[in-house]
């Protein structure tokens, strides 16, 4: 049924991947990533690929087949590559400064926001308006990413806020746009 979850995946060198009870393991040059496994799903490990099985034929277990196939995937590529996500700051007089592991904003409230980074998670802010997020776990950089940007959203009418570097404000006309 799930045509991702039935692709091996390779294992490259230096990384090690254990499995114990329900719990995958995988430990790279970048670091460690654990996860906990569905019970539907099994998972094989051999010399240099891993396989991700359905215990059951079904729908359900199908999707979930595939699911965990991309999460180890994922995990995977994070210990060995790393993932990163660029955020963008448009708007007068909103910027963005790391203090230590505390990201501070100003993004025209009547105070600063301040977000403190996650455990596993770095920043950098390149010309106070260019946030880079960089870590192992693609799960978690999204999320960080997706609370980092809810602060202050890009509006439609001036594009003011904060976006994701390659995402495109679909913009609208103002009241004079109607002539």
């Amino acid at each position: 049924m799930s045509r991702i979850g039935k692709k091996p995946i390779t294992i490259p060198g230096g990384v090690k991947v254990s499995l114990s009870g329900e719990t995958i393991s995988v430990q790279g040059p970048k670091g460690q990533l654990n996860r906990r496994i569905p019970a539907q799903v099994g998972v094989s490990v051999e010399a240099d690929s891993l396989q991700v099985s359905c215990s059951q034929e079904g729908r359900a277990d199908s999707s979930l087949q595939g699911l965990t196939r991309t999460l180890v995937a994922n995990m995977i590529e994070g210990v060995t590559k790393g993932y990163e996500r660029v955020l963008e700051i448009n708007g007068v007089g909103y910027r963005a400064e790391m203090k230590g592991s505390v990201l501070n904003l100003a993004l025209g409230y009547s105070h600063a926001v301040e977000y403190p980074l996650p455990k596993g998670i770095d920043a950098e802010v390149e010309k106070q308006t260019k946030i880079t997020l960089k870590g192992i776990d693609k799960e978690l950089i999204g999320a960080t990413a997706a609370k980092i940007r809810s602060f202050r959203a890009p509006e439609p009418y001036k594009g003011k806020g904060i976006k994701y570097a390659e995402e495109r404000i679909l913009r609208k006309a103002g009241k004079t746009g109607k002539k």
